[in-house]
């Protein structure tokens, strides 16, 4: 399993011209084939009119499930170039669709494979990317005073600070690399003088920027 790898912050939407048939294309972040079937079933919906919406999507840290869809344009035209435009821009959780305008001019199997992966390439470029790493959760039970001294060390390591739970003492949440629990635990022993509890719970991918 990867342990990094990189997706979108958020939606794109570009719109280019070429022989007058307008090409729409939507890029947004997914985490399940679900939400990316979702995505065109919602952009279908939107342009009713629109002749095509063809589609692509890959998912997984190792971007192992990829799927296309010419939806109507000759095969291999559409889904294929805009899928290796998301592959070949190393980017995975992401799904693209495409809505085609035809202008009343035949773009030929050449065109229309250039003019699709044109398309999603262009968005990719529009597109903020996020990085995401594989992480263990630590959780780290300690005293106001000392959550917060482990709380600016910890950021100034680098580490990723997640949610806090706050009663008589602090339960704190860490994400941090497997090679990072160490140095973390020896963080909270040296500042409370032994006195907080570590312990290391669920791995998952998280986002570092």
């Amino acid at each position: 399993m990867a342990a990094e790898y990189e997706t979108i912050s958020g939606r794109v939407e570009t719109e280019i011209e070429i022989s007058r048939s307008r090409f729409l294309t939507r890029l947004e972040r997914v985490s399940s084939e679900e939400d990316a079937r979702a995505v065109i079933a919602a952009v279908r919906a939107e342009h009713p009119r629109a002749r095509h919406h063809c589609s692509a999507f890959v998912l997984g840290p190792d971007g192992r499930v990829q799927r296309s869809n010419d939806d109507g344009e000759p095969s291999g035209t559409a889904g294929a170039p805009m899928l290796d435009a998301l592959v070949s821009a190393g980017l995975s959780d992401v799904v693209a669709v495409v809505t085609r305008y035809f202008g009343g001019v035949l773009l030929g199997a050449g065109g229309l494979t250039r003019a699709y992966r044109a398309s999603v390439a262009g968005a990719v470029l529009d597109a903020k990317r996020v990085r995401r790493g594989l992480r263990l959760e630590v959780s780290v039970r300690s005293t106001y005073e000392v959550a917060s001294q482990i709380e600016a060390e910890a950021r100034r390591r680098g580490y990723t600070v997640g949610e806090a739970d706050y009663s008589d003492t602090v339960l704190q949440r860490f994400a941090v690399a497997e090679d990072e629990v160490g140095g973390l635990t020896a963080l909270a022993a040296e500042l409370s003088a032994g006195a907080a509890v570590v312990a290391a719970g669920d791995s998952g991918y998280v986002d570092l920027g």
